[in-house]
Parts: C-alpha cells; sequence; structure tokens
C-alpha cells in the first residue's frame, strides 16, 4: 500500500477545535513561500498519520485575503501529506442547505484577486482544474456522512469571494442567479494549490447563516442574529468534526486505486526543464522532484 497521509485545515471554528481530533506533537515548517499560518500538528486517527492546521493562525489572526495559502500548502507536501480535508464556513445561497447542516461541493467560481494563486511564478504550469475537489475523496467524505446527526449534501458550487466584507443583497442575488449554492472566502486559491502540489483535496463546508439574500425576521437585532449564527458555527463545528474523524481512516483504501490529483503535472509543466535555474529547481523540489 502507497504512504498516505492526511492533512486537515481547520477553518472558521473548525481550526480552534482540531485538537479534538488527537494529540501530536507541533512541527514549524519552513517552506520558499514564508511561514504557514502556524504549528502544524503531526498526530494519528484512527492508525492514519494525520496532519493538522488551523487555517487562520493561532488567535485568527489571518482574515482571508491574508491566509499564507502557498506556505500552508507547500509545508503539508514537504510534511508527506497526500490527501487533504479542509473545512471552511460559508453562508448558504439556498433554502434547502440549512445551517448546522454540511456540504461536500464539487465546483468553485474564484472571484479572488487579491493572493497569490500558483507556486509556479518563474515557470509555465498548467494544471486541468475542470473538476476542482478530488472526486475520490468527496465520495469518501459523503459516505462517511451515512447516519451522522445532520445531513450531508453532495455536490454544489461554491463562490469564493475575496472579502473580508460579506456580499451586498445584490452579490448575493447574482450569485444564486449564477447557479450558486455556497458563499466563502477561504476555497481558492486552497484547491489550485493543492492540485499544483498533487494532494487530493476536498471540502467540508459548514453553511452558518443564508448570506443576505434571505432576510433575518424584523423583530430579531443584530446581536440576536450574530448570537445565532455563532451557536451555527459550534454545532456545525461538531459535526463537521465527526464526519471528518469517520472519514480518515477510509483514506488510505484511495492510495490502492491511484488518482488524476497525484499526477497533475505529468503534463501541466510546459516550460524547457533544461532551462530551468538550478535555484528555482531546488526551491521547487518537493513539488516537482519526480519530473526534474
Amino acid at each position: 500500500m502507497a504512504s498516505v497521509m492526511v492533512g486537515v485545515i481547520g477553518g472558521t471554528g473548525l481550526g480552534e477545535a482540531l485538537g479534538a481530533l488527537g494529540g501530536g506533537e507541533a512541527v514549524e515548517v519552513e517552506t520558499p513561500f514564508g511561514r504557514p499560518s502556524g504549528p502544524i500538528t503531526v498526530t494519528e486517527v484512527g492508525g492514519v498519520p494525520v496532519a493538522l492546521l488551523s487555517r487562520h493562525g493561532d488567535g485568527h489572526l489571518h482574515s482571508p485575503s491574508r491566509v499564507p495559502y502557498r506556505a500552508n500548502i507547500f509545508a503539508l507536501k514537504k510534511l508527506g501529506v497526500t490527501h487533504i480535508l479542509a473545512s471552511g464556513a460559508v453562508g448558504s445561497l439556498r433554502e434547502e442547505l440549512a445551517p448546522r447542516t454540511l456540504v461536500i461541493p464539487d465546483q468553485i467560481i474564484d472571484k479572488t484577486f487579491r493572493r497569490p494563486g500558483t507556486f509556479y511564478d518563474e515557470l509555465a504550469v498548467h494544471v486541468e482544474l475542470a473538476s476542482p475537489f478530488c472526486t475520490q475523496l468527496r465520495n469518501v467524505l459523503v459516505r462517511g456522512g451515512t447516519g451522522l446527526s445532520t445531513r450531508v449534501h453532495q455536490g454544489g458550487t461554491y463562490v469564493c469571494m475575496e472579502g473580508p466584507q460579506f456580499s451586498t443583497r445584490a452579490e448575493s442575488e447574482l450569485h444564486r442567479a449564477w447557479g450558486a449554492s455556497l458563499i466563502g472566502m477561504t476555497a481558492m486559491p486552497e484547491a489550485k494549490l493543492a492540485r499544483e502540489a498533487e494532494i487530493c483535496y476536498a471540502l467540508v463546508a459548514l453553511p452558518t447563516d443564508y448570506d443576505c439574500w434571505r432576510q433575518y425576521p424584523a423583530h430579531l437585532d443584530q446581536a440576536k442574529v450574530i448570537e445565532e449564527i455563532l451557536g451555527n458555527v459550534k454545532v456545525a463545528t461538531q459535526n463537521a468534526l465527526e464526519l471528518i474523524r469517520r472519514t480518515i481512516p477510509q483514506v488510505p483504501a484511495l492510495a490502492e486505486k491511484g488518482c488524476p490529483c497525484q499526477s497533475a503535472l505529468a503534463l501541466a509543466i510546459w516550460s524547457d526543464r533544461a532551462k530551468l535555474p538550478e535555484d528555482v529547481k531546488e526551491k521547487l523540489r518537493p513539488l516537482l522532484g519526480k519530473y526534474l
């Protein structure tokens, strides 16, 4: 069986709750793209090696636009991570995707514009991204949701906006008109970078509210609205933790099947490798080593 290590990237709520998956050793990882959001905790869940990373860092100090996405994914790759189970709080754009349920999206619309979106600034690399989330890993998550205390929705389009402000009502209605299901701020460029690193990547989305297309009752003041959303985050976080805990032991079986995500660079490197400077080769060796 091929070596498997699961990276778990915790978003809002889950980032602070990752310790519930198990204790372990906190390691600092240096990368050519700076430091990750924080130390990465290496542990085991169900006998499977796991690397835990809080996307927003200790104390939630990194806003979505300032998360060091490249450093995070590079560090996980350097540690040997082969599959990433990520989480993130989102707004629901569909009545049926109720707060406190979970969604395993299958598509993304990327509206970000302030974030470095590739590892390969010094060469031309064009990975396929028609299916931005790993189909095999998504299916394992969906199966892991069988019997869970909340509903796990399969599929849906996630709009990744820049933030940090939330949507205007006109934007929210536009995203609904596009057929999107969820609005969030962190799935991109994370999913793109995972594909560039040949890591299988899937997302557990945690709806906390209905964005602003669906107005709250007039009798609820802002404080009550925030209190309700925070309560939804807490419940959804526990649901997501249980789903991820169930899913991790099922991941090693995927290694026997192989996955296109893990050979995404095979036809994607358009630059003449013989002309790449040695310092660039050395910098990117954890990503490109088998192709150099």
